[in-house]
């Protein structure tokens, strides 16, 4: 009989993402609203393993179930990998995806576009009461675009331009995401971690 996997995240759309890319490992995947957690994890790391973990490893003690969580951002080359762990806060605590968009815009104005080079990352910790937290990491590489493109995903996808397909991540369909996206490549190879504890 499964056991269940808490996915630590109340974000809906990280959520769905994350159901299809892990659907057919061996657990029933719950999330914090499931299990009645109302406590929020403060993101204090410096890197998106620390945050990982912090959350996993959290939520992990508080429910007695092993736990999934993810740290994710942005990083982009001329601004010295900002924003970095700080994507969700990048343009203030309360501000929009289309505010945090245009925060990102305006820092770029100044610097010519062919250095607009960028990645998203995500790490996947994975936490199990009493045992050392796994890692699993994934990145995306490609360049910002000044302008949205696209309404299929959140946060920063409609200005991230993957070359190779030259498409924004928010102009390519589920499918097409979850082969090439950081998530993906992260959760892919968590994913393969939980099939062996089947």
């Amino acid at each position: 009989m499964p056991t269940n996997l808490l996915i630590a995240t109340r974000n809906a759309g990280k959520l769905r993402e994350l159901n299809t890319l892990l659907g057919d490992v061996p657990f029933d995947l719950v999330s914090l609203s499931d299990v009645g957690i109302d406590d929020e994890v403060e993101e204090t790391g410096e890197t998106f393993e620390e945050n990982a973990a912090l959350k996993a490893e959290t939520y992990a003690r508080l429910s007695g179930l092993p736990t999934l969580a993810d740290d994710s951002g942005l990083e982009v080359d001329a601004l010295g990998g900002e924003p970095g762990v700080r994507s969700a806060r990048y343009a203030g605590e309360d501000a929009s995806d289309a505010d945090r968009i245009a925060f990102l815009l305006r820092k770029l104005e100044n610097v010519p576009k062919e250095r607009w080079s960028a990645r998203f990352r995500c790490v996947i910790a994975l936490a199990w009461p009493g045992e050392p937290t796994e890692f699993h990491p994934g990145a995306c590489e490609g360049m910002i675009v000044p302008e949205g493109r696209g309404s299929n995903g959140f946060g920063y996808d409609p200005i991230f331009l993957v070359p190779q397909m030259n498409k924004t991540l928010a102009e390519l369909d589920s499918d097409e995401k979850n082969r090439i996206s950081h998530r993906s490549v992260a959760a892919r190879s968590a994913a393969s971690a939980l099939a062996g504890r089947a």
